[in-house]
């Protein structure tokens, strides 16, 4: 068992992809049971639309965009919804410029 909690974030989406899928398949052919946390959504919906037998999981949300902390069973979704984050510290209507540290 191999577990990975998000490998690669600090490569960009394409090639943190790519390397995370060849890595994967190459530990799925040898039989290997692979977790993998990620945010890299090209690399779960490649396995997702090649119908690997996998699980793929999300933190559930609700249709009023409240969250209840589970995981639910689901396709991989193209956003992790940071900017919610973002929205719950700096407000909706502010710009990152408005609130980054100057030196």
């Amino acid at each position: 068992m191999l577990l990975f909690n998000e490998s690669f974030a600090a490569t960009n989406e394409r090639e943190g992809s790519e390397i995370a899928r060849q890595i994967v398949s190459v530990l799925l052919e040898k039989r290997i049971k692979v977790f993998f946390v990620t945010f890299l959504y090209e690399f779960a919906h490649s396995f997702y639309d090649n119908k690997v037998d996998a699980v793929f999981l999300r933190a559930e949300r609700q249709a009023d965009g409240k969250r209840t902390f589970r995981l639910v069973e689901g396709e991989p979704l193209e956003t992790g919804y940071g900017e919610d984050l973002y929205n719950t510290i700096f407000g909706p209507n502010n710009s990152y410029e408005e609130n980054s540290l100057q030196p």
